[in-house]
């Protein structure tokens, strides 16, 4: 039957329409397209790469310390001989960091701001302990400061001995620890322009007032990364530290080694209880110098 009113504009406007909540979500024209895959497949691979590599080895130390009662556990990783070997392994590569963090400062700022002949050589000699395997490292620093070395046969008459003990440990660790420092500072440094510090004359500030208030607190951040880097190798370094510490118990033994003697001893538990504490410890300090690093951000 055909509609006897005529479709004119009135009648069509007066036609009650579809509300918004019934026409559906509105599709985009075009999807815009992502250069990576997409959250799901990167978040899978991320997780099965992590686990592989971190969270399944750290699990497997934890099983195995778990073999021992609690009694045993305090016993094995509380003993006198590794309380000892944590306090040099912590301890040296604390001050091996603080060392890096002050000399790292000066070597990235006259690499960045200053031209001098030799330039190139210097910015390669930086990151030579990075190609360098740790052996041949330990071997290089014991030939020269040990007491008949080329350098610790000057020291040896002045009543220093740097290798052998605890000092030959640091000086190992601030060797291997100064690129980090240097190659996390480098970058920011470069941004931080030279226009700043002439601004900052300009107004009347001093050289100490410009480092102070201008460069330390932008470069901050970076600093404290880059010691959490040095300090973290350094906590874990073997190879560079066997060589020149002399490895003597309660004196100069490190917590790594201590470690490889445990598991040469087929003390596997023995073994997984310092390494449990060694991660307990490093995983602490990491944290804290983390937050720091996120306190120092809101000021920057």
């Amino acid at each position: 039957m055909l509609d006897d009113h005529p479709m004119t504009a009135e009648t069509i406007s007066a036609r009650p329409r579809p509300s918004s909540a019934n026409r559906g979500p509105r599709r985009p024209l075009f999807r815009r397209r992502s250069a990576i895959p997409g959250f799901g497949l990167t978040l899978g691979v991320t997780l099965t790469i992590l686990s592989l590599i971190v969270l399944i080895p750290l699990s497997a130390v934890a099983i195995k310390a778990s073999a021992l009662s609690p009694g045993e556990f305090v016993a094995a990783a509380f003993s006198e001989r590794a309380l000892a070997a944590y306090r040099l392994t912590f301890g040296a590569a604390f001050v091996a960091a603080v060392i890096n963090g002050v000399f790292g400062v000066l070597t990235t700022w006259a690499l960045v701001r200053y031209e001098f002949p030799g330039k190139a050589v210097v910015n390669a000699l930086v990151d030579l302990p990075f190609a360098l395997p740790t052996a041949v490292a330990g071997i290089a620093l014991a030939t020269l400061y040990a007491p008949n070395g080329w350098v610790g046969q000057y020291l040896t008459p002045l009543g220093i001995k740097a290798a052998y003990n605890p000092i030959g440990v640091t000086i190992a660790l601030i060797f291997i620890g100064l690129p980090f420092v240097v190659r996390t500072l480098e970058p920011v440094m470069r941004d931080l322009s030279a226009d700043v510090e002439e601004a900052a004359a300009s107004l009347g500030a001093d050289r100490v007032a410009t480092i102070a208030r201008i460069i330390l607190p932008a470069l901050g951040p970076a600093w404290l990364t880059g010691f959490a880097l040095a300090f973290a190798r350094g906590v874990g370094e073997y190879g560079s530290v066997i060589f020149i510490a002399g490895n003597m118990p309660y004196k100069s033994e490190i917590a790594p080694l201590l470690i490889i003697i445990q598991l040469e001893q087929f003390e596997y538990a023995n073994a997984a209880a310092i390494a449990l504490v060694m991660l307990g410890v490093s995983f602490l300090m990491l944290l804290v110098i983390n937050a720091i690093q996120a306190w120092s951000r809101r000021f920057v």
